[in-house]
């Protein structure tokens, strides 16, 4: 490999539109020069300053939403002042507040939320480290994928609620058993992503790797990587949400703590007020995931965002 080619290798993508005149690389200009037009077409995000009309539609954006929880918040109190509903079918929102206010007091939402979020947490990364990894050999070799996909689409199709009950079974009503189930419901999504997004690198950028003796390494971290990202962090979305209701399924099952067996505890005592403090730290708690994520792929794909 020339020098010019191990720094390229060792460059980011974005640095190829600087490469010398195509006369260096000798009969191999005009192909390198595909390439390179490729690479900057997929990689390269020319850098532009946000309009006018972007910042309004973003401070629009940030103010519709709390505009819309005040709506939805007053229409709720609204209908249970009307009286149209009972209360212990619809609680009005002071009760709501009375409970929650209560349950921070004591410590016993903050005791089953830690819970849920530690077994959500360790779920997730579990399920994400198998999806990415097997994702990875199935994009890599199809008959692996061939052998594999009728067994691990059986697993998809049965209901995570059938299954929860033999973890309870086979692992204890401890948190082990919340993890697994956790990691099962986010693992297909995550697969599926993997799959896709490893296999939607373009023939061209992989010749051009070839070209200049590119390592597997080096394909899988200056190619591969940079190519899936966009597809395997839609997947993260969607897995960072499905890991709480995956969590708050094994709990139902059988638990002794957690946001799950709060509700479940606070049902039996028709204490609807609780479930509903219950139901909106599990929505925020799936929210700050997805947050999370949100601001995570903003930051690895800016030059997305730049070009657009």
């Amino acid at each position: 490999m020339t020098a010019i080619g191990r720094r390229c290798l060792a460059a980011p993508c974005r640095l190829w539109v600087y490469s010398p005149a195509p006369s260096v690389f000798g009969n191999r200009a005009g192909f390198l020069l595909m390439a390179e037009q490729t690479i900057v077409r997929q990689f390269v995000r020319a850098d532009a300053t946000p309009h006018a009309g972007r910042d309004r539609l973003r401070w629009a954006r940030w103010a519709v939403s709390p505009l819309l929880a005040v709506a939805l918040l007053l229409a709720w109190h609204a209908v249970t002042a009307s009286g149209a509903v009972k209360p212990f079918i619809i609680p009005p929102p002071a009760a709501v507040f009375d409970a929650l206010g209560a349950a921070l007091a004591n410590g016993s939402l903050l005791y089953h939320a830690q819970v849920t979020l530690g077994e959500v947490l360790i779920g997730l990364a579990l399920g994400l480290t198998t999806a990415v990894s097997l994702g990875y050999l199935l994009a890599k070799a199809p008959l692996v994928e061939r052998l594999l996909a009728p067994y691990i689409v059986g697993l998809q199709a049965v209901p995570i609620v059938a299954i929860a009950p033999l973890f309870i079974i086979w692992f204890g009503s401890g948190a082990p058993s919340k993890v697994i189930t956790c990691a099962l419901i986010v693992f297909f999504p995550m697969l599926i992503n993997t799959v896709v997004g490893v296999r939607q690198v373009e023939p061209d950028l992989r010749d051009l790797m070839a070209s200049l003796d590119a390592t597997r390494w080096q394909t899988f971290r200056l190619l591969e990587v940079p190519a899936a990202m966009p597809v395997l962090l839609g997947g993260l979305k969607v897995s960072a949400t499905l890991s709480v209701i995956g969590a708050v399924v094994g709990e139902f099952v059988g638990a002794s703590a957690g946001l799950g067996f709060l509700i479940n505890l606070a049902r039996s005592t028709y204490d609807t007020p609780l479930v509903f403090v219950a139901v909106f730290t599990l929505t925020i708690m799936a929210l700050s995931l997805y947050g999370l994520v949100d601001w995570l792929e903003k930051r690895l794909l800016s030059w997305q965002q730049r070009r657009s």
